[in-house]
C-alpha cells in the first residue's frame, strides 16, 4: 500500500541486507497474514492458546515442547530466567534481588558475546544471569568451557550466528557433552538459523529462534526444548515475560508460519546464484568495482554478492558509499559488516529483479556524481 509511505512520509526501502530487524525482518506468506488476522479478530484463553499451539509446534518439530515468545532476544532473557528461577514462586517475582543466592552464572564462549543489534550479555542480565566468558575471542574449547563451571553456574549458552567467531570454537555437540557431564542445561540461540530441529537433536535443552527471520512469520520468537525447561520458560509470563508478552495474533501467525515453512519449497543457494549472475555481470562493467558470489560465513545455504570498491579509483570510502545509498531517495541497505575492508554484501532473498536493477542504477549514478 504505497499510500502508507505517503501518509507517514516514509522512505521506500530496498532491503539487500537480508532478514534484518532494523528493516522489519521479512514479509510473511498470505496464509500467515490470514492467521494473524484471525487472531486479531477472536478471543482465546491465552494460557490455553500458549499450551495448545506449543504442543502443536512440538509435534511438527518432534521435540518435547515449545512456546511462542515475542522475539528471539526475549527468548534468551526468558530462557536464562527459567533456568535460574525454575518453579521458585518467590524468585520469579524477585529475580533481580541482590539477596537471592541462586546459581546465576551463564557460561558463554568469549567469541559468542556479540552485539547483534543489542548485546547478548544485556539479554542474559535481563534474565537475571551473569555472563562468564570462556576461552578467548578467537578460541574456545570444551576444556575452557569446563574450567568456568562452578557451583554458581546455571547454564551454558551457545550463540549460533554469523555474528560470532567461527574458527577454533567448540561445536554444539561438544558443548552438550560438557553440559551433560555437569548436569547443566545447554541453551542455544539459533535466531536466524534455518534448521528447526538439528540443534535440539544435537543435545540442546532449549533452542531459540526468531519467528520473523528464516521462518518468515510475524514479529515473534520460538523456544523449543525439553518439557521441564519449556514449562519454566512459560512460568516467566508471571515474571519478566510480562514485559515481553506476545499477542494472540503473533502466536497464531508464527504457528502457521512454522507449518508453512516445513512444507514449502526453499530457495536454494544455487537458485540465488542464478538470480544474482546478471547483477554481478552488470556491476563488473563499472570502473573501480568488482563483484563475485560468496557463501554465508555461518555455513547456511545462502549465496550473496560481494562487491569490492576500489576506493583509490572511486575517490570515496566504502563507509561513505554505504551511507550515501542509505540516505538516497530510496533507502538501499547492504550488509556492511566488511565496509572497513572496502567490501559490502548483497542478499537477494528479499529483493526482486527490478529492485536489483534499481540498486545497480543507484550505484552507477552515485559514481557518475562523485566522478563528475
Amino acid at each position: 500500500m504505497s499510500s502508507i509511505y505517503e501518509k507517514y512520509n516514509l522512505k521506500q526501502v530496498i532491503n539487500t541486507s537480508g532478514r534484518m530487524t532494523i528493516l522489519g525482518v521479512s514479509t510473511p506468506r498470505q496464509e500467515v497474514i490470514d492467521a494473524v488476522d484471525y487472531g486479531l479478530n477472536h478471543y482465546f484463553e491465552i494460557k490455553d492458546l500458549v499450551n495448545k499451539t506449543g504442543a502443536y509446534i512440538a509435534g511438527l518439530l518432534n521435540v518435547e515442547d515449545a512456546v511462542v515468545v515475542s522475539c528471539a532476544s526475549a527468548g534468551i532473557a526468558q530462557s536464562v530466567a527459567a533456568v535460574i528461577v525454575k518453579d521458585n514462586a518467590n524468585l520469579l517475582v524477585n529475580l533481580h534481588s541482590a539477596t537471592v543466592n541462586e546459581p546465576r552464572e551463564i557460561v558463554l564462549p568469549r567469541g559468542h558475546n556479540v552485539n547483534f543489534g543489542a548485546p547478548v550479555d544485556t539479554m542474559v542480565a535481563l534474565g537475571g544471569g551473569k555472563v562468564v566468558e570462556a576461552g578467548y575471542a578467537n578460541e574456545c574449547s570444551p576444556e575452557q568451557i569446563e574450567a568456568c563451571i562452578n557451583p554458581q553456574t546455571a547454564a551454558i549458552l551457545y550463540i549460533k550466528s554469523h555474528h560470532c567467531v567461527q574458527k577454533s570454537i567448540l561445536s554444539i555437540e561438544q558443548a552438550a557433552v560438557v553440559a551433560r557431564k555437569h548436569n547443566l542445561p545447554l541453551i542455544v540461540d539459533a535466531a536466524a538459523e534455518e534448521d528447526l530441529m538439528c540443534y535440539y537433536q544435537m543435545g540442546a535443552d532449549l533452542v531459540i529462534y526468531s519467528g520473523a527471520k528464516a521462518i518468515e512469520g510475524p514479529t515473534s520468537g520460538l523456544v523449543i526444548g525439553k518439557k521441564q525447561y519449556v514449562a519454566w520458560v512459560k512460568l516467566q509470563s508471571g515474571g519478566i515475560g510480562r514485559a515481553m508478552k506476545v499477542g494472540k495474533e503473533g502466536i497464531l501467525g508464527l504457528t502457521q508460519a512454522i507449518e508453512s515453512y516445513l512444507t514449502s519449497e526453499k530457495t536454494t543457494g544455487a537458485q540465488m546464484v542464478e538470480r544474482m549472475t546478471p547483477f554481478i555481470s552488470q556491476l563488473n562493467t563499472l570502473n573501480g568495482i568488482s563483484a563475485k558470489t560468496v557463501w554465508d560465513s555461518a555455513g547456511r545455504d545462502i549465496a550473496r554478492v560481494e562487491i569490492t570498491f576500489d576506493e583509490a579509483v572511486l575517490g570515496i570510502s566504502t563507509v561513505d558509499i554505504v551511507q550515501r545509498l542509505k540516505t538516497g531517495d530510496i533507502a538501499i541497505y547492504f550488509r556492511g559488516y566488511k565496509a572497513n575492508e572496502g567490501k559490502v554484501e548483497v542478499d537477494v532473498r528479499s529483493v526482486n529483479e527490478q529492485q536489483l536493477m534499481t540498486v545497480f542504477t543507484c550505484i552507477k549514478n552515485l559514481f557518475t556524481e562523485t566522478q563528475a
